[in-house]
């Protein structure tokens, strides 16, 4: 499950004949030129197409119970899986933005594509029942695997993913997983996600921020402040971009006062992410 440690389509161009070739070539001289397109975005996206979330946005995360739909936020991060077109479209007409949340770095027993990912990529278990750690250097392997994911989460209508489980290189995976490997993996879950269209929050791996703040539009983190890590998230905001923050085991008064003078989006939760939350937002 969640971390806890302390594309557009491209249209194919018009086939021109050689006569036509020949004759725009002679105009060339007494025409305007052309108009250039904006060049391409870097990661592999229509930028310009994409949510662009902002700074200091309250927000609702759940990931297990019957969907509350009533608390009024604009953004809600609900599981990919479990949540289907018909609802998101829901939580869409109420005004709201919608996460999709996937697990990228570990491989979960109970989803419904368990089978599609060879045991050779499995590692050791990441604390969660069911959950083992993924070989992120295997992305020829799992590429695909997660393009398929990410593909569902934008046909569903989703505005973005938060894919979790991005750094198991500080963790005992099983694997001699470098801080290169999960540059390069991170990167590429963050590309395949521009690539559908979908903005993508990169999942606690506080320490490459300083890297990976351009190839992302947000991001998600837990307990930031009960492990006195939150200002590593100022990145982020400077960047014009959310945090979207959750502690589980300090009360709201412990946290709130700097999490607002950080712009971050904090929440108070319980560890099974069900619909209750106490927010830091002003007037909440």
């Amino acid at each position: 499950m969640h971390d806890r440690v302390a594309t557009p389509r491209t249209g194919g161009r018009a086939v021109r004949s050689a006569t036509v070739l020949i004759l725009l070539a002679m105009l060339a001289g007494c025409t305007a030129a052309p108009r250039t397109a904006p060049p391409p975005d870097p990661s592999g996206g229509p930028a310009s197409a994409r949510w662009k979330p902002e700074p200091g946005t309250d927000w609702q995360w759940q990931l297990s119970g019957r969907l509350d739909t009533s608390v009024d936020v604009p953004v809600y991060d609900v599981d990919g899986f479990d949540r289907d077109a018909s609802e998101v479209a829901a939580l869409h007409r109420a005004g709201r933005r919608v996460i999709c949340y996937l697990s990228t770095g570990a491989w979960e027993e109970f989803r419904p594509d368990a089978a599609r990912f060879p045991t050779a990529l499995l590692g050791r278990g990441n604390g969660w029942e069911g959950e083992r750690w993924l070989d992120i250097r295997r992305v020829d392997v799992l590429e695909p695997l997660m393009e398929s994911r990410i593909a569902m989460c934008a046909k569903k209508g989703f505005d973005a993913v938060e894919p979790d489980n991005m750094d198991g290189y500080r963790n005992p995976t099983g694997f001699p997983l470098t801080a290169a490997d999960q540059l390069r993996y991170n990167r590429l879950v963050a590309r395949i996600a521009h690539r559908h269209g979908l903005a993508v929050g990169l999942k606690n791996d506080l320490p490459q921020i300083p890297e990976l703040v351009g190839d992302f539009d947000f991001a998600v983190n837990e307990q930031c402040a009960q492990y006195d890590e939150c200002e590593k998230l100022t990145p982020f905001v400077k960047a014009g971009k959310p945090v979207y923050h959750v502690e589980y085991e300090l009360p709201a008064a412990r946290f709130c006062e700097r999490s607002r003078e950080l712009g971050l989006s904090s929440l108070r939760k319980r560890y099974e992410l069900d619909a209750w939350r106490e927010s830091c937002a002003a007037g909440a």
